[in-house]
């Protein structure tokens, strides 16, 4: 996995020259059901999603914590699942190489060591308060998507990918990170296919 990484000057500062805000929207704009959608509105609910990110009060990782490797085949550095019991998988081979991402671009003034473990867990226990308690709604309505009117009622649609755009923003608030996590995945996605050069 070493051999992969980017090791240049050059493809960190140009990752690191794109906004946080802009790699949200990237990210809304590669789910499926954003496919066509003006850009501006998916960097609108991109800022919005980071800010409720934020803004979010101190969320407690209640979920049980596993340790497994397999997650760079996955593409995944964690996970949350709900059942059978509330879950955060961690995968110590995508944080290892995360780690490694990080001293390689020279971005460990903005990522200090240790900090991509705990901003999983901080991103992670995000997606179970959205799961499991009212922040689902409020997330909804401060993205304003308006999929039914009637009268002066509105229903407010999801929208696919806010969530990860909002625990991204939570991680870097929470765990005082100089950069969102969102420019990390954004790294080791452009290792993994190669891009990074």
């Amino acid at each position: 996995m070493t051999a992969a990484l980017p090791t240049a000057a050059g493809p960190a500062a140009r990752l690191a020259a794109v906004d946080d805000i802009a790699y949200g929207a990237e990210l809304l704009a590669s789910t499926p059901t954003h496919e066509g959608r003006d850009p501006e509105l998916l960097r609108r609910w991109a800022r919005a999603a980071t800010e409720f990110g934020s803004a979010m009060a101190p969320v407690e990782c209640r979920a049980r914590v596993v340790e497994s490797s397999g997650g760079l085949a996955l593409g995944l550095l964690a996970r949350y699942h709900s059942r059978p019991v509330p879950t955060v998988e961690l995968f110590t081979d995508t944080i290892a190489l995360a780690e490694e991402t990080i001293d390689a671009y020279g971005w460990r003034h903005w990522y200090p060591a240790g900090s991509v473990r705990a901003a999983a867990l901080a991103h992670e226990a995000v997606h179970e308060r959205l799961h499991h308690g009212p922040a689902k709604r409020e997330l909804k309505q401060l993205l304003g998507h308006t999929v039914l009117r009637l009268g002066r009622h509105r229903v407010h649609g999801h929208v696919a990918g806010a969530d990860e755009v909002a625990a991204h923003a939570y991680a870097r608030t929470a765990c005082g990170l100089g950069r969102s996590p969102l420019l990390l995945t954004a790294a080791l996605v452009a290792a993994s296919s190669g891009k990074e050069n």
